[in-house]
């Protein structure tokens, strides 16, 4: 093992300056996945598990949401919700028990409601109640992009180094490429957010600016109708 006194956000500042990877790049149809960017995360002051990283982050996801939809591709939003029993959080949920715990995210409480300053289609978008940390875990996520030929997977959300590592980690497990830009990502604490960075950008994903993940999706031709002719 190598050693190192540099800060995790260094060892990534150092990737992103000098890649030592080929990248997976866009290919023809990509989804776009939003984890978990629900109140319990993101209404910082309100919920003790609520955390900020960059403080722009919803308003690039509403851009980059807006940017797939207009283009006829698919754009998923997932939150974490349990039954009143908690019993569909399995073991995940008996490490602790207190108002803030994973599995006391009940379905229809204020904690599982998507942040008030998303713009999410209701027509359109795909919303996916998940109790795992993968966006794929036991959802029906495979299915929804097998029928739209789904070959590129965008993930933002949080936590960096937990439902958007997992996602990453089986987005690329199926053959997707995969994309994470940095700036729609958001953790609890500094190192893991950048040790997670750096890590699925030398393994698992394009880790690129949102400027960049922007452009290259600019570049992939729109489809003129999507299946089913949804719009």
């Amino acid at each position: 093992m190598q050693t190192s006194d540099k800060s995790a956000r260094q060892l990534f500042a150092e990737i992103k300056a000098n890649p030592t990877r080929k990248r997976f790049g866009f290919g023809r149809t990509p989804a776009l996945i939003n984890v978990d960017l629900q109140k319990a995360y993101t209404c910082v002051g309100e919920f003790a598990t609520a955390y900020e990283t960059d403080p722009k982050q919803l308003e690039y996801v509403n851009v980059l949401s807006q940017a797939f939809r207009d283009k006829g591709f698919p754009v998923v939003w997932t939150y974490v919700a349990y039954m009143d029993s908690g019993e569909d959080c399995g073991v995940w949920g008996t490490r602790t028990d207190t108002p803030d715990s994973l599995q006391n995210i009940k379905v229809g409480s204020r904690r599982s409601e998507f942040d008030d300053r998303l713009v999410i289609d209701r027509q359109r978008d795909i919303v996916i109640n998940k109790r795992m940390a993968s966006a794929f875990f036991e959802t029906n996520l495979g299915s929804v992009f097998n029928f739209h030929g789904v070959d590129t997977v965008v993930v933002t959300g949080g936590s960096t180094s937990g439902c958007v590592r997992a996602t990453v980690v089986d987005s690329l497990q199926r053959s997707y490429r995969t994309i994470v830009p940095e700036e729609c990502t958001a953790d609890k604490h500094e190192s893991p957010h950048f040790a997670n960075l750096y890590d699925m950008g030398l393994k698992y994903a394009d880790v690129l600016s949102i400027h960049e993940t922007l452009e290259q999706l600019g570049q992939v031709p729109a489809r003129a109708t999507p299946p089913g002719g949804a719009r």
